[in-house]
């Protein structure tokens, strides 16, 4: 435990950083499910919207700092990339 009062305030902050972070990831994890999921039922246009939506929680965690924007884009690159495969298929 830290004795300067500064420090004992930076793990406070680390503390409450590191909940906001964990939380944002699950629910981009969740978003991604859901995604998957609709995809997995090869429902176009619900797979359509939920692949906006992770699009939309990608970029909003690359801008909070949860993810790299390499990583942001790789994976939206894939969702995207499964979704044409589904459109191909159903066309």
């Amino acid at each position: 435990m830290p004795n300067i009062k500064s420090a004992e305030k930076r793990v406070r902050i680390a503390e409450r950083q590191t909940l906001r972070n964990t939380s944002m990831k699950s629910a981009l994890r969740t978003t991604i499910k859901k995604y998957e999921t609709s995809l997995s039922a090869k429902d176009v246009e619900q797979a359509r919207e939920a692949l906006l939506t992770a699009t939309r929680a990608l970029d909003k965690a690359v801008t909070k700092g949860i993810i790299k924007k390499n990583t942001a884009s790789r994976k939206k690159s894939r969702l995207t990339k499964h979704f044409n495969e589904l459109v191909a298929t159903n066309a």
